[in-house]
């Protein structure tokens, strides 16, 4: 059973600790990349479709890490919202070099 976080607070060390390996990090880091240069394209060629793009790569980046490195089951599944601020925070922390790639 998933356990109850009262804040993303507390979410936040189990999401690290979901993130354990190496590659997985690297790979959402680079999906994370992705996703903002996306984002610029989309707003730069004025261009909405390329949204869609979005959560694919995101997310694509994001569960071949999971599911092929860290082999377990993504923290989306059970958390989407804190997994989503996860994601972005951990993003941050790499770049403050916090966490390590």
């Amino acid at each position: 059973m998933a356990k109850n976080y009262q804040s993303f607070r507390e979410f936040y060390p189990y999401y690290l600790a979901e993130h354990a390996d190496l590659t997985c990090r690297r790979l959402h880091f680079i999906g994370s990349w992705l996703v903002l240069a996306i984002l610029i394209w989309a707003i730069i060629a004025a261009n909405p479709w390329l949204l869609l793009l979005l959560p694919v790569v995101g997310y694509g980046f994001a569960w071949v890490g999971h599911f092929f490195f860290e082999k377990n089951r993504p923290a989306t599944f059970t958390y989407p919202v804190y997994s989503l601020m996860g994601d972005w925070v951990m993003f941050w922390d790499i770049l403050r070099g916090r966490v390590s790639i």
